[in-house]
């Protein structure tokens, strides 16, 4: 065995690709949408060393071509389900004991496939099955991802190397370690590099975990267990599943080694899941812990010294990117009535100028959203704006889904503050706009902060830097992530750890020391070189 203390390699963010037309990367992942596209693959359940085909198959189609089938997975029953909570235990005993460096360098090796061999195919497939355009892909299942897997490494070590004082009588030493039981993962169809980092987070400190993919989220899922293979992840350390959510949840809480969840996703979903812990506790072994980042009704707001085109760009990227379904999309703004005719004139420049279509096409801006029951929420909503006295439909507005889920860059007025598209989570590309009397920031700032149950990212512009560090302290518990001068979206692993508070989860920082924090249970070891032999204090002694 290897002794010495190790030095892993210096975490730097990935560059981002630019795919530009003539680019060697831009030919390399037309040609892999084009193999991918046109192929079936077929996602079974990964349990232990087992593929489980159960032939209770779902499709999977692109959201911007649903009538076209890229492949199937299997669907698990409950056994399969105690199935892989057996294996992972199983693995445990092995896993758990496995020495740092060891964990550390099957991640950096999955990191580096990623960034090589497999980022063509990972990226393709996050285009293909969450109908993403190459930029969007790029950022999220090549870089953030690898991002992920070399900073969680780095700051492991990190971790490992806080320990206590000690003193010539007695060493203290810490042992940072995995939880008792197993992780339960439950990941979104947004990005792929959630998807890879909420298992693999919990993996690299030595846990084991079951995995449940979203449904719609399938394609890249496949593609990330190919990787973690390849890269070394033993069997049954990273168990993926997938099926009813309902059972398989139930089935995880109701064991007695439950540890832990790492979820992202909706707060009513979270909600029910920290109820059904609740009401399980009195049988788990160890408390579990759990760690969620659910939903966000992200704002920018706009003070009167702003620059306008600095306005304007912030919400065509931050409301309409990846169409508008990230946490941390821009979906509320407040904008001056003084500013509001530019902005108003530069954002419907913008939208007139995005194009819509299929990720193949790399001119469209735009793609389809994820599915048929988003597609519908969001018609519905637009549609109860251009009936509604108090909001109007000023951008965009029209939807279509005989081809694929495609929703056309929306933008509302209202005149009402507290109107239905500012407080709820709509989670596409719709954003409401409010316009505020110039004298009134002030009052403004606390109807920001008090119009939404979320806390997940907000922006504010401002050339004034009083009013700039005014809203930032008006603003301290409305945004886990705050921006001063830029969108809010895009935070990059190493530089803007991600999570907010209120109803947009756990705050625990994912791309943080702090996240793997909550993935150890430390033991303190004191030892004492020279025991006492007498149990008389000095103060016992006679006068």
């Amino acid at each position: 065995m290897g002794k010495g203390f190790f030095h892993v390699p210096p975490a730097v963010n990935e560059p981002i690709k630019s795919y530009a037309p003539g680019t060697p990367e831009r030919d390399e992942v037309l040609k892999m949408y084009k193999e991918l596209y046109n192929q079936k693959i077929d996602v079974p359940l990964y349990i232990g060393d087992q593929e489980i085909r159960t032939n209770n198959t779902r499709n999977i189609n692109p959201p911007h071509d649903h009538q076209h089938c890229v492949g199937t997975f299997h669907t698990a029953e409950k056994k399969h389900i105690e199935q892989a909570i057996s294996t992972a235990l199983e693995a445990r005993k092995k896993w758990s004991q496995l020495a740092w460096e060891q964990r550390a360098a099957i991640f950096l090796k999955a990191a580096d496939l990623i960034a090589g061999p497999y980022r063509a195919k990972i990226n393709a497939a996050t285009m293909i099955g969450q109908s993403k355009n190459i930029f969007q892909a790029e950022i999220d299942s090549a870089c953030e991802i690898i991002d992920f897997l070399r900073f969680n490494v780095e700051y492991m070590t990190q971790m490992y190397d806080e320990q206590p004082e000690s003193d010539e009588h007695a060493w203290n030493r810490v042992e940072y370690r995995p939880l008792e039981g197993f992780v339960y993962a439950i990941t979104p169809f947004n990005f792929t590099a959630i998807a890879g980092n909420l298992p693999s987070s919990a993996a690299m400190m030595g846990n084991v975990v079951v995995w449940k993919p979203s449904a719609t989220q399938m394609f890249s899922a496949q593609v990330l267990m190919e990787v973690f293979q390849e890269a070394g992840v033993p069997n049954g350390v990273i168990n993926m599943v997938m099926g009813d959510a309902q059972m398989i949840t139930e089935t995880v809480l109701a064991s007695p080694d439950f540890a832990g969840v790492h979820f992202t996703g909706s707060t009513g979903v979270f909600n029910s899941i920290w109820s059904k812990i609740g009401q399980n506790i009195g049988n788990y072994k160890t408390y579990p812990r759990i760690v969620g980042e659910t939903g966000g009704k992200d704002f920018i707001v706009a003070h009167p010294s702003a620059n306008s085109k600095e306005v304007s760009t912030a919400i065509a990227r931050g409301a309409f990117e990846f169409q508008g379904q990230k946490c941390s999309a821009a979906s509320r703004m407040y904008i001056p009535k003084s500013m509001w005719p530019s902005v108003k004139a530069e954002l419907e420049a913008d939208l007139k100028s995005f194009k819509m279509g299929s990720p193949e096409d790399m001119s469209n801006f735009i793609n389809a959203v994820i599915d048929e029951k988003s597609f519908d929420k969001l018609a519905s909503y637009i549609d109860r704006a251009k009936n509604d006295t108090d909001a109007e439909v000023i951008m965009g507005g029209n939807y279509d889904k005989s081809k694929g889920w495609f929703i056309e860059p929306t933008v509302i007025l209202t005149s009402n503050p507290k109107y239905v598209t500012m407080e709820t989570e709509l989670f596409g590309p719709v954003a409401t706009i409010y316009v505020y009397e110039d004298d009134k920031w002030e009052e403004m700032l606390n109807l920001v902060d008090t119009t939404s149950e979320y806390a997940l990212t907000g922006a504010i512009f401002s050339k004034d830097r009083y009013a700039a560090e005014q809203a930032t302290k008006a603003l301290e518990n409305a945004a886990g992530n705050f921006y001063i001068n830029d969108k809010c979206t895009g935070a990059v692993v190493g530089r803007q750890p991600f999570g907010g508070a209120r109803a947009s989860g756990t705050n625990d920082k994912a791309g943080s020391k702090l996240n793997l924090m909550r993935w150890v249970s430390v033991r303190l070891i004191k030892e004492t070189f020279v025991p006492p032999t007498d149990y008389r204090y000095p103060f016992l002694g006679e006068e």
